[in-house]
């Protein structure tokens, strides 16, 4: 090793961040995610020298995407390429592929192009890498933590397999942890530094399944350590306690993204546990959003939707209470907006159920399109000309309040569709009460009919 060697190596110890010193050189350090490397998986299948694919690795942050790029252009002996889709363009990605074509030309090795970020991709850009992909000039690995569906188009995604990693294990985190700790070559190994079994416990709590997470919190504990031990006696070893750990971190990071993958994970979840009467979990997935930053005017929209949507007249008070403090968080923000929507969410969460109300709207938004524009009955149509009045316009229509009970029975839908019903009320909560009296309108409704149908026949018998 030369001057220029121990300089750079120096520099490198001192500067570069832990979490990138000890990524992992081979595949045995790689820990976690051992269920992608199974027989007939994308990763198997290079690894086993059974064959290659170009790949999207899916996940959170921290969970050895960049890495197991990395680690898989080793193993197939090819040059790696990393660019970034934040800052890369058009022209980078031509002189990619024309160097790409020249060391197969020239040396016989291929290229892994790694794209961090592919989602940040537009369109024009992601078109631009198919001829490369389709022909092989290099095999693209591309990193996300967005939903490939919605962010890749269909062309770029129809040329590779998703493979999908997931946050690491506790076990996974504790390996890396421990690792870092014990290599003296690129980790603390050289500074004689121990982890107690209640720091390490609790680094792993907080680092919540993001590796890098987990180094970036070990290495300013383990300096947050150096500093409390110039205060107590001279001693050849140090140990990070809990206490060094909130030097590390000041608050735990919640993986949450407000507009991506995270997003729509807990929103739904959300909903379909106050639609499942679990007000525990609503609670809950309530408290996740709004500590990661979500919009509480948001969980309320949405949470009046589901008022009339998942219970609707099974407890009409529902829509009301929704409405209600929908405008109250919009008034009063956050923090206090979140004991509003916490009373919200566990009252719709205990409410009866019933999608009587969106299935009518569905079922009848579906015979218009089916039907058409039908006449409307004209005994229901008002008539405020002369005109209308002779074209019998309100001819035979019935003021329901000039009758007992404010009811009169009679048929108001079109005739070709007369018979159709589209409100099917359920037995919980207050629409068991509303199925009885519809029920019972449709049994005078129908004895009306009867009695017409049976003057009108005698009419015909008489003509």
């Amino acid at each position: 090793m030369d001057l220029f060697d121990q300089i750079a190596k120096q520099y490198y110890q001192k500067y570069v961040p832990l979490a990138e010193r000890v990524r992992p050189q081979c595949l045995e350090n790689f820990f976690g995610q051992e269920n992608i490397f199974e027989a007939g998986s994308p990763v198997g299948m290079i690894v086993r020298g059974e064959g290659i694919a170009n790949l999207i690795f899916w996940g959170p942050p921290g969970t050895g995407k960049t890495t197991l790029a990395r680690l898989l252009a080793r193993h197939l002996n090819s040059h790696f390429e990393q660019i970034s889709a934040v800052h890369s363009g058009k022209k980078e990605l031509q002189e990619i592929e024309k160097q790409s074509r020249e060391r197969i030309r020239f040396y016989n090795r291929g290229t892994v192009l790694f794209i961090d970020e592919i989602h940040r991709f537009n369109k024009a850009q992601q078109d631009g890498l198919l001829d490369a992909v389709e022909s092989g000039v290099y095999t693209l690995m591309g990193a996300t933590t967005e939903n490939p569906s919605f962010e890749l188009n269909s062309a770029l995604l129809s040329r590779c397999r998703v493979v999908i990693l997931d946050l690491l294990s506790e076990k996974a985190v504790e390996k890396i942890v421990l690792r870092a700790l014990e290599d003296k070559e690129r980790g603390l190994g050289k500074t004689n530094i121990q982890i107690s079994d209640k720091a390490l416990k609790e680094l792993i709590r907080i680092a919540n399944g993001d590796a890098r997470s987990a180094l970036n919190i070990l290495e300013l504990s383990a300096m947050a350590s150096a500093e409390r031990y110039k205060t107590l006696p001279p001693s050849d070893s140090r140990t990070i306690e809990p206490v060094d750990l909130s030097h590390g971190l000041d608050k735990r990071s919640i993986l949450y993204d407000k507009t991506g993958e995270e997003h729509y994970n807990l929103i739904s979840a959300f909903i379909k546990s106050v639609r499942g009467s679990d007000p525990q979990a609503a609670v809950y997935y309530l408290a996740r959003m709004l500590e990661g930053g979500e919009d509480p005017v948001f969980i309320a929209r949405r949470l009046c939707i589901l008022a009339s949507e998942d219970i609707g007249n099974a407890d009409p008070q529902a829509a009301i209470l929704a409405a209600s403090i929908s405008q109250t968080v919009q008034m009063i923000g956050l923090p206090e907006a979140r004991i509003p929507l916490s009373q919200l969410a566990l009252y719709l969460s205990l409410a009866p159920k019933s999608n009587a109300s969106y299935l009518a709207i569905s079922q009848a938004q579906q015979e218009v399109a089916k039907s058409g524009a039908i006449g409307v009955p004209k005994k229901i149509l008002n008539a405020p000309t002369d005109l209308m009045k002779e074209l019998e316009y309100g001819n035979d229509y019935h003021y329901a309040h000039d009758y007992e009970d404010g009811f009169y029975p009679e048929f108001l839908l079109p005739e070709a569709i007369e018979s159709m019903k589209f409100y099917h009320p359920t037995e919980y909560g207050f629409e068991k009460h509303m199925k009885q009296r519809l029920e019972e309108l449709e049994k005078r409704r129908k004895k009306t009919l009867s009695g017409k149908r049976h003057r009108d026949n005698r009419s015909r018998k008489k003509m």
